[in-house]
């Protein structure tokens, strides 16, 4: 595998910063090449602004517009032009946090919003359709995205009946909304629980945890999230009456398996999610 490692922790001595090191260590001597964003040691700038695209301040900025524009002319700002050549070596993303305030830390929010713009991550149509391809399809297509963080509450508070609600929900606006919207096969999260007060032993068995999972990325099942032009959703980008009636939420955008194992498709019809 050829890995993008982009980490978001203030300090090397963290929990998340041991993790990162264990981790990168075990792909290297598997074999693996790692590249290496660790955001806060690269005092990674997070803020969209008018340099970014070299437009003149005094204009309004559209954003979608003038990144596109500086994408195709050259004149991205070094800092992006670097991770987004980093991101396109890649065939397999690691996006590594601690779970601040139910989301990423700022910092990670900024290379997102700073790196996926239109036309690199968004925004490129079908040629056939003209239709903008998004949720399994795009820009950063062909690649694996595998998502590790860290939370301070216990595993059964982020549980489905957990007070602090879901880890899928809490997830799914990156797994499904940043990694799937670009065309990224997201592969299942691996949350490490108690992070504040984790024992020893407790530190081992989430470094196993990790090393296991790592070394068997390239032969993970993705989450059976639906492709948007797979058929289960109407030109309006609305599931069709028959795909989950009756149902709302989140949970309606998986492919539920059906009673032989295979995964729930428009118009009667099932395939194996890949």
């Amino acid at each position: 595998m050829r890995v993008l490692w982009v980490s978001a922790h203030p300090d090397p001595r963290s929990l998340n910063g041991a993790l990162r090191d264990a981790g990168v260590s075990a792909l290297r001597q598997a074999g693996h090449e790692v590249v290496e964003s660790d955001l806060y040691a690269m005092r990674w700038n997070p803020v969209v602004d008018h340099g970014d695209f070299q437009h003149d301040p005094a204009e309004r900025l559209d954003v979608l517009t003038e990144s596109e524009r500086a994408l195709n002319e050259g004149t991205l700002r070094d800092d992006i032009r670097r991770e987004q050549e980093k991101l396109l070596h890649a065939d397999t993303l690691v996006v590594q946090f601690p779970l601040w305030w139910f989301g990423m830390p700022a910092i990670l929010k900024g290379w997102f919003d700073r790196l996926f713009i239109q036309g690199f991550a968004q925004g490129i149509p079908d040629p056939d359709t003209g239709r903008a391809l998004r949720y399994g399809d795009g820009g950063l297509s062909g690649r694996r995205a595998f998502v590790l963080t860290t939370v301070g509450a216990n595993a059964a508070t982020t549980g489905p009946r957990g007070i602090h609600g879901d880890i899928n929900d809490t997830l799914f606006p990156l797994l499904h909304g940043t990694l799937w919207y670009t065309g990224m096969s997201v592969l299942p999260p691996l949350v490490v629980n108690g992070a504040v007060r984790l024992s020893q032993e407790e530190y081992e068995e989430a470094v196993e945890q990790l090393r296991k999972r790592l070394l068997t990325l390239p032969d993970t099942d993705p989450l059976p999230y639906r492709r948007q032009n797979g058929g289960d959703y109407d030109d309006h980008l609305l599931l069709r009456p028959g795909i989950a009636p009756g149902e709302e939420g989140i949970g309606i955008h998986w492919a539920k398996p059906d009673a032989g194992g295979e995964c729930e498709r428009a118009g009667g019809s099932s395939e194996a999610a890949r």
